[in-house]
């Protein structure tokens, strides 16, 4: 029976495999179990491997020419249909075409055409097209002219801005005014400016700071009045409706910003040199 001898204890087995388990339990190594086929030494390997090392496979194993697994065939000579040089490339990357001084050198390609109809995104080029406004001629493209209007300049889109959101076209439309204020509200309003000594009754703001004389604001809306069959116009055109504003006030009264209550209480209020029954003063 053939015996295996330990290289570091001298322990003799009767198998490889013994030895190989106790060398590794004992000795806390692997023994080698194959041969490098490039530099003869031994080394260790659960796998089949048949090099010690990558150094050892790459010298031994070759990738050039026909030793390359993706080897098909040698290279093809063709011309270069740019310069008519001739040169070799390989048939399973492409077809040869140009030579790779030509590829290198982008001077004498041409240049892509992605102008007109030759873009992609080409839908027939600029339309003529009128005005909306001053029916001038003007081209656009398709994709300018999908809203309601067409215009050719600034003054044009203002002027159609003014049209269009004049009126029932503003966001903002209530039902629109309610035409000419009629008899009686010239003079009511110079009453009602005296009543309140040509000032803004919040804030006091006066005719001399303003430049000009108050606004006169109908505490209930003239319009009010116009929609009921029972009134007229002219009877919103009482003292005790109306009030002297500065602009600014006037706009937040006009906005529902300022109470109605507030406003009454104010022109309620007598002040100095107001007109009263009798003809005598306050």
């Amino acid at each position: 029976m053939k015996e295996f001898d330990c290289p570091t204890c001298g322990r003799v087995f009767d198998s490889r495999r013994g030895l190989g388990v106790h060398h590794s339990r004992v000795h806390d190594e692997r023994l080698p179990n194959r041969e490098c086929n490039h530099c003869g030494d031994s080394f260790y390997c659960e796998s089949a491997r048949a090099y010690c090392s990558e150094h050892c496979h790459d010298a031994a194993v070759s990738y050039e020419g026909k030793a390359n697994p993706n080897f098909s065939d040698a290279t093809e000579q063709t011309k270069c249909e740019v310069c008519g040089a001739k040169f070799e490339y390989y048939p399973s990357e492409k077809d040869g075409v140009y030579c790779s001084d030509c590829v290198e050198n982008a001077a004498w390609r041409d240049p892509p055409q992605i102008s007109g109809a030759a873009h992609h995104s080409w839908s027939g080029g600029k339309l003529s097209v009128s005005c909306d406004v001053c029916d001038a001629r003007i081209e656009r493209y398709p994709s300018q002219i999908q809203s309601e209007v067409v215009l050719c300049s600034r003054d044009c889109h203002g002027e159609w801005l003014s049209a269009a959101f004049t009126g029932d076209g503003h966001p903002n439309w209530r039902g629109g005014g309610v035409g000419e204020y009629g008899p009686g509200w010239r003079a009511v309003r110079e009453q009602a400016l005296a009543r309140d000594d040509h000032a803004c009754v919040l804030y006091g703001t006066d005719a001399d700071e303003l430049g000009r004389n108050p606004d006169v604001h109908h505490i209930v809306p003239v319009r009010l009045f116009a929609a009921m069959r029972a009134l007229a116009v002219r009877d919103a055109h009482m003292l005790d409706n109306v009030i002297s504003l500065c602009p600014g006030c006037h706009r937040r009264a006009e906005f529902d910003h300022v109470s109605r209550a507030k406003l009454r209480w104010r022109a309620s209020i007598p002040r100095m040199d107001t007109p009263v029954a009798g003809g005598t003063t306050v």
